[in-house]
């Protein structure tokens, strides 16, 4: 009896969608003693789509060696606690070259293949500008840190890298230019409100009609002293006469005190 396996046709069209791994040989060498290694490592890069200025990105790693061309332990053997730095490269957008990851390996066995991380290893980076570019496999090194490194790989033959793109946008949306700013009702106001304390703090100034009116209205030769300048030159000599009379009536009433007093 045949037994019909259905597989949902999403499922193919993933698979037939999916990144062949890239063969990278390299050249590595053990920096104790000098001894070199032809090796060669499926490696599969996986380049995010949503990278963005200034946001830390990861670049996907993923290796495996291809049979009897793998790197192999010295037979003096290698410290504990060995370490694998991947690294990729990056062209294409200004001054961002490089992202590198770190995973530990298993235990390493003398003379034996020196084991590749089984998952996933996230290589960080972070772009300082938008652009359009490229990614593709670089260095591998082993070691107990970056500083300190046991063996390093290097790609033999850069110009058959296979070239991941890779686009960083913007760190936020584009502003249109806002319009001229246009007095606002309350600017109108504070206007109008600094021209009346400025009338205010100085009334002279700007003399009211009145007071124009009265000063022109002075008659040339006349004493500026109020009402006389209304009078005129006849009214002064009204104003003498009535003096003389006043003063002729009070010396009159003098000599008749005094002929009174003489009297008694």
């Amino acid at each position: 009896m045949r037994v019909l396996l259905l597989v949902p046709a999403a499922t193919l069209l993933l698979s037939s969608a999916a990144a062949q791994p890239d063969v990278v040989e390299y050249a590595c060498k053990v920096r104790a003693t000098g001894q070199t290694q032809d090796v060669k490592v499926e490696v599969e890069l996986t380049v995010p789509t949503d990278a963005r200025v200034g946001e830390e990105m990861a670049i996907g790693w993923h290796g495996s060696y291809v049979k009897d061309s793998e790197l192999r332990a010295p037979a003096t053997g290698l410290d504990d606690g060995l370490k694998l730095y991947a690294y990729a490269g990056v062209s294409g957008i200004e001054k961002l070259t490089s992202a590198t990851g770190v995973a530990a390996i298993g235990p390493i066995i003398p003379g034996a293949p020196i084991p590749l991380p089984a998952t996933t290893v996230n290589l960080k980076t972070r772009s300082k500008n938008p652009g359009t570019g490229t990614v593709h496999a670089a260095s591998i090194n082993f070691g107990t840190s970056s500083s300190d490194r046991a063996i390093e790989c290097e790609v033999k033959d850069k110009e058959a890298r296979t070239e991941y793109p890779l686009t960083v946008t913007g760190a936020g949306e584009t502003t249109s230019p806002s319009p001229s700013p246009s007095p606002s009702p309350s600017d109108s106001d504070s206007d109008s409100d600094s021209d009346s304390d400025s009338d205010s703090e100085s009334p002279s100034d700007n003399p009211s009609p009145s007071e124009t009116e009265t000063k022109t209205r002075t008659p040339a030769g006349a004493a500026d002293t109020g009402g006389g300048g209304e009078a005129g030159p006849d009214g002064r000599v009204l104003v003498g006469v009535g003096s003389l009379l006043v003063l002729a009536s009070a010396t009159g009433l003098v000599l008749r005190r005094r002929r009174l007093v003489a009297g008694l």
